[in-house]
């Protein structure tokens, strides 16, 4: 499988005409489904289409179950929940379509949202590349985005308190990440927790299955990737992966040491070796 380093953004419009979200979502949908058309003997790629198709179900189900309005991600800008971000993209065209108002008639769409809600929970010590990512990534796919400097508990408690109408939660967490191994589509959050509906659309995708749908889409991502990083979280707790350490098409990390891009590492097992915790 071969692709380039790093994607190029989409076109942007310039603010007048048609609502710039939905002309960028049906670019996405053309993208996804473009990819999904062409045939490929790469056995990582044909993976990525079996999980784009399962993924698109569990949005859409998401999609007949809420309202747009009632729909928020968590966003990072990390490379999960930007998959997630770009299949849910591509998704609203159709989904959006079928659902109609409760105030209009059966046969009437209901409007096209303009922005898509998201949070952003920093950690203690951010990365700067991190943060830049997350607004220019946010202002790119017009996320409605609230940043929260609190503990995810708080953090979210103090979000659904600002924004009562939102019920579910989209959330690119793994099968491999902390807490994921028990984890379904559509899981309630604990008791003890702020209570909404967490929906996870990407749980059993594969660390290389993630890369095979960033690459080949040519999909823009956070530059820390490039630098060895492959699970990201605070400067603290964060550091490249030592299994990505030397070799051909290396750079530099601070210490001078050569680090691989992230996409070249294939384990599930070794993706969160460059993290303390």
């Amino acid at each position: 499988m071969s692709g380039p380093q790093n994607g190029s953004a989409p076109p942007t419009t310039n603010g007048a005409g048609p609502n710039e979200l939905e002309v960028l979502c049906r670019e996405m949908q053309a993208k996804v489904d473009n990819f999904l058309d062409t045939p490929t003997e790469d056995e990582v790629l044909n993976s990525v289409k079996n999980q784009i198709i399962v993924a698109r179900g569990v949005i859409d189900e998401a999609l007949r179950r809420y309202r747009p309005e009632e729909l928020s991600l968590s966003y990072n800008g990390g490379k999960d929940c930007l998959v997630l971000l770009i299949l849910i993209l591509a998704s609203l065209p159709t989904s959006v379509s079928l659902q109609s108002s409760s105030t209009q008639s059966s046969s009437s769409p209901r409007p096209f949202p303009r922005r898509l809600q998201a949070l952003y929970i920093r950690p203690p010590l951010p990365f700067a590349e991190v943060d830049e990512f997350v607004a220019t990534t946010s202002a790119l796919y017009h996320l409605d985005l609230t940043t929260s400097n609190q503990p995810m508990k708080p953090a979210l408690t103090t979000y659904l308190r600002e924004r009562p109408e939102v019920k579910a939660v989209f959330v690119g967490t793994r099968r491999t990440d902390p807490h994921g191994a028990d984890l379904t589509f559509f899981d309630e959050t604990d008791a003890d927790w702020p209570r909404f509906m967490r929906i996870h659309p990407v749980i059993d995708w594969h660390y290389r299955e993630v890369w095979g749908f960033i690459r080949a889409l040519h999909i823009p991502y956070c530059p820390l990737y490039d630098k060895g990083y492959t699970s990201l979280g605070g400067t603290d707790d964060t550091h490249p992966n030592p299994a990505l350490k030397g070799g051909k098409g290396s750079n530099s990390d601070p210490n001078g040491q050569q680090f691989r891009p992230a996409y070249e590492l294939m384990e599930d097992r070794e993706e969160r070796l460059g993290r303390d915790r």
